[in-house]
């Protein structure tokens, strides 16, 4: 294949659409809601929109297709990435897959709001999946509109950049842009609809296939098709493994069973709460996927969930996700069952999490306290005892582990009458915090500093290590919908700004330390702020 230019106008893109090339599709061509059998995908043409304008678009993105910044100001990038043009080479469609919804089986959901426009190769030989979402309905619409709305667009957005500057797996964002139209949604399913600016967000991954793509099959007794899609998914995105047999389907496993708990680890070092881990949000590449009522910590509670349909049995909240990321890879052992013919491998594969879950938990608490290694004999005590303090009065899990690394580990031992100054900063009720409280919080204090002494390690470097993985700045809700609050009322400015924000969530950013702050009050039960639904 002759390689373009590295700085390309979007008329040449280079486009190897291998999804649709080499699986089968839905023979029916006509859009309507329908089961759709023996297809891996439907092919389905975006909604034309009346006004596309383009909201925000991601450089780093463009820069990954290879793109020059300016083409996101173009009237044709707008009509494209809004769905009302396609490039030659582009071939949409939406993909159909099933999945577990908060733990029962759901049976065919697929793409509903999603299309796929095209799979990009870059100067790098690198594939990059372009997805709308919001752009329309298709076959597994259901009984929704395909379309999205303004609010939920620019928290995907800015979530998938904000991740991956966080250093987190995940889906990427080339751009949000509105459509000129109204929208109509019941945020909370409450009976109370209105009318919301619509919008689409483009988003890009190697791939969208998630563990819901390979249960349909198998629920279905679709052993063949399952068969031609776990090849055509081992040959495209994990050519290592070598060509197609059972030997490389456990390998396969294995390393889906890594990457998910990899990338879990990452959602608890920051505080991240997925808020909708159903097998149909996962995906095989171990890359944070659908971003919908998400959040983060901000008082740290490990029974938190952000999802308003969850807020009842709590199974995602955010204590559970290490333990719904392996029940949910226990429905992909079984998906894949029929290829490997042995539950022993997959079995292995599936204990293999938990110890790996459990050596990244530890490595990973270790770093966001500064120590050198992980050291079982002193440090299991150490974090268990901190993670139970961090629960007894409300504190801001972001702001605590960042202002940690000011300790200095030659201050003298405090004797329970008062805190670091700036982990105060951290308490959102200082009226709370009893004289019991100061004690144990003071005890541990104590016992950290004499577990860093035994490491040795200068403060001012331990102080970089620990500011290189506790970062300063994070989504937080409320800011999303201050961004959110401006947009809809035709000011994207603090989007932008934002975005230029999570680009360098470790840096200090003097001139943004208004954005590192606790959660205002005003913010606490507000829609939007924090609980979400899974219309947000």
């Amino acid at each position: 294949m002759n390689m373009p230019l590295r700085d390309q106008t979007l008329e040449s893109l280079v486009f190897d659409n291998s999804f649709v090339r080499q699986l089968p599709a839905d023979p029916q061509p006509d859009n309507y809601r329908r089961q759709v059998s023996n297809a891996c995908y439907s092919r389905v043409k975006p909604t034309i929109v009346a006004r596309p304008k383009v909201v925000a678009c991601s450089r780093e993105v463009t820069e990954l297709l290879n793109l020059q910044e300016e083409v996101c100001s173009s009237k044709l990038f707008a009509e494209i990435f809004v769905g009302n043009k396609l490039l030659p080479g582009m071939d949409p469609f939406a993909m159909c897959y099933g999945g577990h919804q908060f733990g029962s089986w759901a049976g065919q959901l697929g793409d509903g709001r999603a299309i796929n426009l095209a799979e990009v190769i870059n100067n790098q030989k690198e594939r990059w999946v372009l997805q709308l979402k919001g752009a329309g309905p298709t076959p597994y619409s259901r009984r929704a509109d395909g379309l999205a709305v303004l609010r939920s667009s620019v928290r995907e957005f800015l979530c998938s950049e904000a991740m991956h500057h966080l250093g987190i797996p995940t889906t990427r964002a080339l751009s949000v842009i509105t459509t000129g139209e109204l929208v109509t949604r019941d945020m909370f399913y409450d009976g109370h609809p209105k009318d919301e600016p619509g919008a689409v967000v483009c988003r890009v991954a190697p791939s969208f296939l998630r563990f819901g793509n390979f249960e349909i099959l198998t629920a279905r007794g679709e052993t063949a098709l399952l068969q031609k899609l776990v090849d055509y998914t081992i040959r495209t995105d994990f050519p290592h493994l070598g060509e197609p047999s059972v030997a490389s389907y456990i390998e396969w496993f294995k390393e889906i069973c890594r990457t998910t708990a990899a990338m879990i680890i990452h959602w608890m070092r920051v505080g991240f709460v997925h808020g909708v881990m159903n097998t149909d949000n996962m995906s095989i590449l171990g890359l944070t996927i659908d971003y919908g009522p998400y959040g983060w910590l901000e008082g740290y509670d490990a029974r938190w969930t952000p999802n308003t349909t969850d807020a009842h049995g709590r199974r995602y909240c955010f204590s559970n996700q290490p333990h719904i990321g392996q029940w949910n890879l226990l429905q992909l052992a079984n998906a894949i069952y029929p290829l490997v013919q042995s539950a022993e491998p997959l079995q292995e594969a599936l204990n293999t999490y938990n110890t790996l879950f459990l050596t990244g938990w530890n490595d990973m608490m270790a770093g966001k306290l500064g120590l050198m290694q992980f050291s079982p004999e002193t440090d299991d005590a150490l974090i268990g005892e901190l993670v139970e303090i961090l629960q007894l009065v409300e504190t801001d899990m972001t702001i605590f582990f960042r202002n940690l690394a000011c300790l200095s580990t030659d201050s003298t031992p405090h004797d329970g009458d008062g805190l670091p100054a700036a982990l105060v900063e951290a308490f959102y009720k200082e009226e709370e915090i009893t004289i019991d409280y100061r004690e144990r919080l003071n005890s541990w204090l104590n016992g950290y500093r004499q577990r860093l002494q035994q490491d040795n390690l200068p403060d001012a470097l331990r102080r970089q290590k620990m500011n290189n993985i506790n970062p300063r700045y994070v989504l937080r809700n409320y800011l999303a919908q201050q961004a959110i609050d401006k947009a809809e009322a035709g000011d994207f400015s603090m989007v932008g700004e934002l975005l230029e924000l999570v680009r360098a969530p470790y840096n200090e950013q003097p001139d943004k330390a208004h954005f590192a702050v606790k959660r205002p009050e005003w913010a606490r039960n507000r829609a939007g702020c924090s609980m979400l639904s899974c219309s947000s």
